[in-house]
């Protein structure tokens, strides 16, 4: 799940919304690609951390534009400060049985959109990738999308996407996942990627949270991944004002 916004107008629907997800995938594992609040102070991060614990399983939760102070001058002198208060860092890693994830933080605080992700840090989500058993499925996180919106949408992709992209599968990656733009979207790498050696199923997370909720294309929902031993099958859950309905699924094979 993705794009809580705790804080905006219509967060009141929160904890129902995200009962109401975990009653019906029963997760093992949840993991929240960021925007887990509105404008990043310490009451909204507290409720949100607050919210996705109650939920029962673990949590693995990365930070998004959203999620660091508003303005200067804490924006630039200690933007992850309150984040990391909550969660102790901003790039989780999660090793628990079958599934290995791995937690990258794309936000700049000098930009207020755009992601991205240093050299350093991906070599960082590499050797954590090599960390996983044998088997396991390997998966990583953050906040910017690598794949477009399947409705419009002026929000960029994490810089460099493609070198991005390619580093990760490289070093392992079966399962890349993100948020930000508030749509869905799943795509295997060679479906758009013409010559690649090495596939990765990768999926946008529509938002839980609808900060704008006039603006049209914005779906809320979110995703639930299956992870068996020769695929890896993904559902689309979609809020449509009264509760959860299950309106996709997709199924790729694993390696």
């Amino acid at each position: 799940m993705s794009d809580l916004h705790v804080g905006a107008h219509d967060d009141p629907i929160l904890g129902r919304a995200l009962a109401q997800i975990v009653a019906i995938v029963e997760p093992e594992l949840i993991v929240a690609t960021g925007d887990l609040t509105n404008r990043g102070r310490a009451d909204q991060h507290t409720t949100a951390a607050a919210l996705l614990r109650g939920l029962g399983p673990p949590v693995v939760a990365v930070p998004g534009n959203h999620d660091i102070p508003y303005t200067a001058p804490a924006r630039a002198a200690s933007p992850w400060r309150l984040f990391e208060r909550e969660w102790g860092t901003t790039e989780p890693v999660h090793d628990g049985p079958g599934v290995h994830v791995v937690g990258i933080n794309s936000v700049r605080p000098w930009r207020h959109q755009s992601g991205g992700i240093s050299d350093e840090a991906l070599a960082r989500a590499e050797r954590r990738l090599a960390e996983a058993a044998p088997g396991a499925l390997r998966v990583v996180c953050l906040h910017h999308q690598l794949i477009g919106a399947p409705w419009r949408t002026r929000k960029r992709p994490v810089a460099r996407r493609t070198h991005v992209l390619g580093r990760l599968v490289d070093a392992g990656a079966e399962l890349i996942v993100s948020g930000h733009i508030h749509q869905a979207a799943v795509s295997e790498r060679r479906e758009f990627e013409a010559g690649a050696a090495g596939g990765a199923v990768v999926a946008v997370a529509p938002g839980i949270g609808r900060p704008r909720p006039s603006r049209r294309g914005e779906a809320r929902g979110a995703l639930a991944y299956l992870v068996e031993d020769d695929r890896l099958v993904v559902e689309t859950h979609i809020w449509d004002g009264d509760g959860f309905k299950r309106i996709a699924s997709r199924a790729f094979a694993r390696g």
